[in-house]
């Protein structure tokens, strides 16, 4: 049996207090004898013995690795078909005796020196591994071969690097100012002596480095071929308060040969500002001309960008520029477009050498880099060394004040009683810059009953001069429309059996782009001979060859069909940056006045819908949004998506439900595209009678302000439940009544 270490020593030990204890003995009384194999000992010497037992030797210190690379310098000279290195490694060992340490992987290698010695090497795989005794600092010298590979313009070779602590490097390559490239690392200096060109650069540790550079005599082979050039300039002139830029899309296509560099001419006056491109390496700038140094010579097809600024008077001044061209090129095409910022005029003769053409002409690439709107566009071929000059006259005009506020569109809804009380709701989109209230003159006898500002309750403030609204400015709600609505009620002239009656509008200082009209009369009446200050609606749905249910999109100055920001016309597609849809109820009716409020970015931007459910919102920013549908009497709707900037469509179904209600999705609704004829019960529309609705049909706008007017009405009034809608347009209203008036008599 083998006892362990501890074992013997307790052993010995006991043994020898044993013959101490004997010893000790034999000058006082002996113990009394225990059994047989027994001894006995003192406390004292008990507890030595148990603390000798369990004390453990202490290990060695040992380093943690065997060797390390502190630094490796290496030196390339090329020459022929061989790239030489010298590499210097400089290391240390720290533990004793014989240890393997790897200095280079995948290497040719042609000698190896230590110090003044023979350097013992072995091979263990593809790496060089160095036997070496420690501890001890060393510095190995290493003598390395690569074979370089020549392909018509280019040659290359690849080159070991120790895994060192750092690794730098020197290239000694022929030629002079040859273009030299390394796969990995970064060169620090490049210079040229003696028809030869030296390059310093620090390299990834131990990562195989490819270098290569462009030759033009790589091969007995090759014949030098003259580079052949087609290119395409297509140029944008932005005229500043002070200055003149320049933004040149340049497209260069080699019909022949291999260029290494492409020369660029700017025109005089101008500093170059920036030069981008894929395939660029570096630019040099001497004169009017700037060298384009290729990454890839081998490419058939090359694209840049050049930015050019220069110093400009503003107000009235004649401008006078040339533009970008590439010398030596076979063909040159080009276009340009000149754009401003601020208002200007641009007028003079057609230049020389230059077409002038229409700005929905220009190439796409081009027009979707101009910030401003475009306010000419020329098209030419150079024929002669210099491109064309183009020369114009430029007049500045200065920046006119604009609109406090300004209401895109107004839905008005009234419901009449057969006592002559009318309840109105008007619904204005607005877009507010610094107005603080909406001055609002009600017809006499009117009392506002509720105001809401951007979806919430507001609280109007009477006046001596009439009523006022308050509004959100800027400074509260990010730039953007959002929805203003209030209701009144005006006690009028009861029915009698027959006669005529004359209804307004109240006046409001905020112009209205386009207003709607929709006046609810009870079923127990027939009226006819509309006349006013409004237009029948089927008279401008017929003019613009819409229907009734389509909706309008009248913006102001911009026509049929153009509104901006709520009105939406869905035969045209949406811009970038535009996020629009269709609001409609469980039966794909549309519901008008819904407020469609649009977070993303920080931002809160509101749309109303119109007539046909539909809204749309601009400048949305790109990121996650949220857009929620609200209207009262229907369940609320949010939806979540991810916004790139490209127009999206978001429609909403909506049902009723409590004011508190609300459901909350995650992806888009279904794209709703129907759009209703222009005929009314297969019959068209009088020319001379408002479009109205068939008896008993109650549109949602109705439905609405009946829901919104039960329980609030200070005195009693019976709203009525069916009837017939007459709707009436029109545009552009600035500070002024509105009126209808009619014959009615009993059915």
């Amino acid at each position: 049996m083998t006892r362990c270490s501890s074992c013997r020593g307790l052993i010995l030990a006991v043994a020898m207090a044993t013959t101490g204890h004997v010893a000790l003995a034999q000058g006082r009384i002996a113990a009394p004898p225990g059994g047989a194999g027994t001894v006995t000992l003192t406390r004292v010497d008990y507890d030595r013995l148990l603390e000798l037992a369990t004390k453990t030797p202490v290990s060695p210190n040992v380093a943690p690795v065997a060797a390390v690379l502190n630094r490796a310098e290496i030196t390339v000279r090329i020459d022929a078909a061989l790239a030489r290195a010298t590499v210097r490694i400089d290391g240390e060992t720290y533990r004793a005796g014989i240890i393997k340490v790897p200095l280079v992987k995948g290497a040719t290698l042609i000698d190896a020196r230590l110090a003044d010695r023979a350097l013992p090497m072995t091979a263990e795989g593809d790496t060089h591994v160095a036997l070496l005794a420690g501890p001890a600092q060393f510095s190995a010298i290493l003598e390395l071969g690569a074979p370089i590979t020549i392909t018509p313009g280019r040659a290359a070779f690849t080159l070991p690097v120790p895994p060192a602590g750092s690794t730098t490097a020197i290239f000694d390559v022929p030629g002079d100012q040859t273009d030299v490239h390394l796969s990995s690392g970064l060169i620090l200096a490049r210079t040229s002596a003696n028809g030869r060109t030296r390059v310093e650069a620090t390299l990834v540790p131990g990562a195989a480095t490819q270098v290569w550079w462009g030759t033009r005599d790589s091969a007995a082979t090759t014949v030098t071929r003259e580079a052949r050039l087609i290119t395409e300039v297509k140029t944008l002139v932005t005229i500043g308060d002070a200055d003149l830029r320049l933004f040149t899309l340049l497209d260069v296509t080699v019909v022949q040969g291999t260029p290494q560099q492409i020369d660029v001419r700017i025109p005089a006056g101008y500093e170059v500002s920036s030069v981008t491109g894929a395939s660029l390496d570096r630019t040099e700038t001497r004169d009017d001309v700037v060298t384009l140094f290729l990454t890839a010579p081998a490419l058939r097809r090359y694209h840049f960008l050049i930015g050019l600024d220069r110093q400009n008077a503003g107000g009235f001044f004649k401008l006078e520029t040339g533009f970008v061209s590439v010398q030596g090129a076979q063909r040159e095409t080009g276009e340009v477009a000149v754009a401003g910022t601020g208002t200007l005029q641009v007028s003079g003769p057609e230049p020389a050498g230059l077409r002038r053409i229409d700005v929905r002409e220009l190439d796409a690439t081009l027009a979707s880099t101009a910030r401003q709107s475009m306010l000419a566009a020329y098209r030419y071929q150079r024929t002669t060394e210099a491109p064309p000059v183009l020369k114009l006259d430029v007049t500045r005009f200065p920046d006119a004040a604009v609109l406090a506020a300004i209401a895109e569109r107004a839905v008005a809804t009234t419901l009449v009683t057969t006592e002559g009380r009318a309840l109105t709701e008007i619904v204005l989109t607005l877009r507010n810059h610094a107005q603080p209230f909406m001055k609002v003159a009600l017809p006499e006898g009117a009392t506002i009953l509720s105001v809401e500002v951007g979806g919430s309750p507001a609280k109007p403030v009477t006046g001596a001069d009439g009523s006022r609204v308050p509004l959100l400015r800027p400074g509260f709600r990010p730039a953007g429309t959002y929805s203003v609505s209030f209701v009144y009620i005006h006690g009028g002239t009861p029915f009698l059996t027959k006669g005529d009656m004359r209804m307004a509008l109240p006046r409001m200082d905020v112009p209205v782009g386009i207003l709607e009209w929709e006046v609810f009369i009870p079923d127990r009446f027939r009226v006819d001979r509309f006349d006013g200050t409004a237009l029948p609606a089927s008279l401008v749905e017929r003019a613009v060859g819409i229907s009734g249910g389509t909706g309008y999109g009248l913006g102001v100055g911009s026509g049929v069909g153009a509104g901006v920001g709520g009105s939406y016309d869905a035969s045209r597609p949406m811009s970038p940056g535009q996020l629009g849809g269709r609001v409609v109820d469980s039966q794909g009716q549309p519901i008008p006045g819904a407020t469609v409020v649009v977070e993303s970015g920080g931002t809160r931007q509101t749309a109303v819908t119109d007539a046909t459910g539909h809204y749309v919102v601009s400048g949305v920013p790109t990121g996650s949004t949220i857009v929620s549908s609200a209207l009262s009497g229907f369940t609320t709707i949010r939806r979540s998506l991810e916004f790139d900037q490209r127009p999206r469509q978001v429609d909403f179904v909506m049902t009723p439900g409590g004011i508190a209600e609300s459901v909350t999705v995650m992806s888009d609704a279904p794209v709703v595209g129907e759009r209703p004829g222009s005929e009314m019960n297969g019959q068209p529309m009088a020319k001379s009678q408002p479009a109205q609705r068939p008896e008993n049909e109650v549109s949602v706008n109705v439905q609405n302000l009946q829901r919104r007017a039960s329980g609030v009405l200070p005195v009693r009034m019976d709203v009525p439940k069916a009837g017939t809608s007459n709707r009436f347009i029109r545009p552009l209203v600035v500070d002024e009544e509105t009126s209808v008036s009619f014959r009615y008599r009993r059915r």
